[in-house]
């Protein structure tokens, strides 16, 4: 991943590894030098990932700052209040359930993500319930029915 610059400030990002696609399976594939950092994640059920959606890494999708969201097509957002995937800097995150990891070889083997094969991994971080839910939350009138939990499966990409 290159550099790039924010006004008068540059950050380099360092990818972890990235996303690999199986035909009925999706694994998290950790660089050698990053597997040390893998020490007890196995004793948590959820991980949140946060990978680099490099697909949309363009100056045309870093400077669209509204959307109609697919799921809620009839209202513009500002591209803060939704979850797509172009945005000033691509950045997602997504909490994965954890269905096995090999510290060795560096896998991480999660029930899904809604990123693609072969997406930057940027970091990952243990899900906390205390740091990573709110009591209480709100969210826009148009978003209720949604579920109240996110789905084993998760939600975004399925396999066929």
């Amino acid at each position: 991943m290159s550099e790039k610059s924010t006004g008068t400030t540059s950050y380099t990002l360092h990818p972890i590894g990235t996303v690999h696609r199986l035909d009925s399976s999706v694994e998290l594939h950790i660089k050698p030098e990053y597997r040390p950092a893998l020490a007890t994640l196995d004793k948590f059920s959820h991980v949140i990932v946060l990978w680099w959606v490099n697909g949309m890494d363009t100056e045309e999708y870093r400077s669209k700052l509204q959307c109609r969201p697919p799921y809620a097509a009839e209202h513009l957002t500002g591209v803060f209040a939704c979850r797509a995937e172009y945005r000033p800097n691509p950045i997602a995150l997504t909490p994965c359930k954890i269905l096995g990891i090999d510290e060795e070889k560096g896998i991480i083997r999660i029930a899904n993500i809604d990123a693609l094969d072969g997406s930057p991994l940027l970091d990952l971080k243990a899900y906390f319930p205390v740091m990573d839910r709110v009591q209480d939350p709100h969210i826009p009138d148009w978003l209720e029915g949604w579920p109240e939990w996110l789905p084993d499966g998760g939600i975004g990409l399925e396999y066929d």
